[in-house]
């Protein structure tokens, strides 16, 4: 439903390199709720993965779950990008994703990101080198691709041109996040502008990203751009099973129906909680880390399950992942039973 120059995805949907979030249990989590058609790692830097850093290293872990799985790489003009993305595709990437686009300060004002969009000449001269070497490297299998902002800030628009040179020098995909840079994530998105976008370049998929958190706003944006896909980052942490509601949409064509889009009950929400536990469990890093990130977790699930803060406070305060199983275990038993009477109540009030 997607190509991207040879790689064909099954879903225009992807999943955003979410600094911070976007680690592998996540990644597969999402895939295995349905509709997603690519997920990045969080965004690496170029140089630590060629040092060897412990935390990049484990940033960038991928396995057969996780596929087709993108690398999201920053750096500047002096970084050794071309080396990284050869990594890369030797690490398991199927996609080299440059990143253009984060705004946070310590990427963009020394090391890449947004700062790319400040100099474009130089950055198309850095982006060709990538894609040369990527092309060399895997064959020509592994697409290069690009994720920007519209541009630093409202008196420099350079999203459409640059999509297009980049385009041109064999960039075969662009993500635009639809704010500037100096916006962070406050405001709106421009749809309309990332519009523009898509009427810049020739022929290759425009990814359109930004205030997608519903699943009818992937229609909406969709519709509004003619952009080829959408990229969901944050609207994913609350509800993971988004991309499956989403794509079900697409599939209903031009009059979706959200009364017949997936809805997952409370007992589906605890259940995929507890994966996600058994997920950290097999490729977190340590035990510390694994209940860092639940104890983080549960406050973005707990935004769709009502009032659970029990729940909450037993995740917050387990001091073992074994101890987070007990507390989710004893909640899918509870929701199990009520499902089970509200059917019978169901059934009987047919009958």
């Amino acid at each position: 439903m997607l190509q991207i120059g040879p790689l064909h995805l099954d879903s225009p949907l992807l999943l955003a390199p979410i600094a911070g979030h976007c680690d592998l249990s996540f990644r597969i989590l999402c895939r295995e709720q349905g509709g997603v058609g690519l997920a990045s790692t969080d965004l690496l830097n170029s140089r630590a993965i060629l040092n060897g850093s412990a935390k990049t290293l484990e940033l960038a872990a991928t396995n057969d779950l996780d596929n087709p799985c993108g690398m999201q790489l920053y750096g500047n003009y002096e970084d050794p990008l071309p080396e990284a993305a050869c990594w890369a595709i030797d690490h398991g990437a199927k996609l080299i994703d440059i990143n253009m686009g984060c705004p946070v300060d310590k990427v963009a004002k020394k090391h890449g990101g947004s700062l790319l969009l400040r100099d474009c000449a130089s950055t198309m001269r850095l982006t060709e080198s990538i894609v040369e070497a990527v092309r060399k490297h895997s064959g020509g299998r592994v697409p290069v691709t690009a994720k920007m902002r519209l541009g630093w800030d409202r008196e420099h628009f350079v999203a459409p041109i640059l999509a297009r040179d980049l385009e041109s020098i064999g960039v075969q995909a662009v993500t635009v996040h639809g704010r500037w840079t100096v916006q962070f994530f406050s405001g709106r998105a421009d749809w309309e502008r990332i519009g523009e976008v898509v009427a810049a370049v020739k022929s290759i998929p425009v990814i359109g990203n930004g205030d997608v958190t519903e699943p009818h706003h992937v229609i909406d944006l969709m519709r509004q751009t003619n952009c080829a896909g959408v990229m969901i980052g944050r609207g994913a942490l609350r509800t993971p099973w988004i991309f499956r509601q989403a794509l079900e949409m697409i599939r209903m064509g031009d009059n979706p129906n959200p009364e017949g889009v997936f809805a997952p009950s409370f007992l589906y929400k605890c259940q995929m909680i507890r994966r996600h536990i058994d997920l950290l469990t097999q490729f977190a890093p340590s035990e510390r880390h694994a209940l860092h990130t639940m104890r983080s977790r549960i406050a973005w699930y707990s935004k769709t399950m009502g009032p659970i803060k029990p729940l909450k406070e037993a995740i917050r305060t387990a001091l073992s992942l074994a101890d987070m199983v007990i507390a989710i275990d004893s909640w899918i038993e509870l929701a199990g039973e009520e499902q089970e009477i509200r059917q019978k109540t169901a059934c009987a009030n047919v009958g």
